[in-house]
């Protein structure tokens, strides 16, 4: 084994810092007195929490012992396997809050959806990389991977779990661009997903974006039928948006959309959440409320205060300076990771790198901007703190490989 010397030992500590807050916010969150007003079933995600925190660190010293490249060769393996497990999810699985994600294995539930993260991530780096004269450049190589990536996205959406499935669809654009996908033909993929943002809040800012976008592919790519199919996607949008709104969603789903920009529309209702997340953490201060003290969180005002909305604990009882140590120690994980990435000469190593990154910023971008008010409650725990056995796992998986690359790099050669 190499020098420990040279162990990226700054993502450990990150790992365990936000490990630490987790659980600090959980036992305020369940067994704080709080707890009164929560079912016994709640009250022990502390010690679940633990369980969880102590197999992933099995974990992640485990996986330090196995070569990189057995990543590459059962990355299709895993692929298939994890296409079954979610096949027999949605026959025999568990419906969580309507979601049926979740598969009984002996004592414990598994989403089976967090483990096919991986196997995505893996099986279409594996393809992209597996030859020198693979380009996401060539139409048909990018077609084939973004099928590996749709596939599963299909399947999550059958469980019903529209976040994650938002994950899935977050890796496309970053993984073809990282494979040799042009600045403009990336930018065109993502562009419908900023329009609809844009124009969930008023149409015409979704107009706007439009012609910014189609104008800004233009001068990086300077190929006229990419600009206008551009700018026809942009406008077929903000239709969908239209229609979606006046025909197709059902009343709780626009009045979540509607609470999005106006939380004041349905404050008993949909807008509930928004508004009490927002008082829990604008409570906070500077400094917070102290710990088991915050009113929003002790009151069970406060909804998902250990999986969603965990932040929003952590804002209220520790205040500004609380949630800022969260964002900084996320920034310094995701620049730690990047120059990782950066540091590998292998291209499967470089864009696992980059695509689990990706998977950790969505996650934390969704989370935080549900919690804020900045984006509409689409239900992402945040990684390493929010409450949840199977994402912890997967995502101290994920970062372990990371590690497992970064530590072996000299002896990872860039074509086998």
């Amino acid at each position: 084994m190499n020098n420990l010397r040279e162990f990226n030992w700054p993502v450990v500590f990150i790992w365990m810092a936000l490990s630490m807050i987790g659980l600090v916010a959980i036992y305020s969150a369940t067994l704080g007195p709080v707890s009164e007003f929560l079912p016994s079933h709640i009250q022990i995600n502390f010690y679940k929490q633990i369980i969880a925190i102590v197999l992933s660190l099995i974990i992640l010293i485990g996986i330090q012992f196995i070569s990189p490249r057995n990543f590459v060769q059962l990355s299709y393996v895993l692929y298939a396997l994890g296409l079954i497990l979610m096949v027999l999810t949605l026959f025999f699985g568990t419906e969580v809050n309507g979601a049926k994600s979740w598969i009984r294995i002996g004592p414990a539930n598994l989403q089976t959806s967090e483990i096919m993260k991986i196997a995505t991530i893996l099986a279409t780096a594996n393809y992209l990389t597996s030859r020198r004269d693979i380009s996401a450049e060539n139409i048909r190589y990018a077609i084939i991977a973004v099928l590996l990536i749709l596939i599963p996205t299909v399947l999550v959406i059958l469980q019903n779990d529209t976040g994650t499935a938002l994950i899935f669809l977050s890796l496309i654009p970053v993984m073809l661009f990282w494979s040799g996908l042009p600045y403009g033909v990336s930018l065109f993929i993502i562009s419908p997903a900023i329009i609809i943002y844009m124009t969930v809040i008023q149409w015409y800012l979704g107009l706007i974006a439009a012609f910014i976008l189609s104008a800004s592919i233009f001068f990086i790519q300077r190929r006229v039928w990419l600009t206008v199919t551009s700018f026809i996607t942009g406008i077929l949008s903000i239709a969908g948006v239209q229609l979606a709104l006046t025909k197709i969603l059902q009343k709780h789903q626009i009045a979540r959309i509607a609470a999005f920009t106006d939380p004041s529309y349905d404050p008993m209702g949909a807008g509930w959440n928004v508004i009490q997340a927002k008082t829990a953490l604008g409570s906070g201060g500077f400094y917070g409320k102290g710990f088991m003290q915050g009113t929003q969180t002790q009151l069970k005002f406060l909804p998902a205060q250990w999986t969603d909305f965990v932040i929003c604990v952590v804002g209220e009882e520790f205040g500004f300076i609380g949630t800022t140590l969260i964002i900084f120690l996320f920034l310094f994980l995701f620049m730690r990771l990047l120059k990782m990435a950066s540091n590998h000469k292998h291209p499967f190593a470089q864009l696992v790198t980059v695509s689990i990154t990706t998977v950790f910023f969505i996650h934390f971008i969704i989370n935080v901007g549900s919690a804020s008010a900045m984006l509409p409650v689409i239900g992402l725990p945040l990684p390493f703190i929010s409450y949840g056995g199977s994402a912890f796992l997967a995502n101290t998986l994920m970062l372990s490989i990371c590690l497992n690359m970064d530590f072996y790099k000299r002896e990872f050669s860039i074509y086998r």
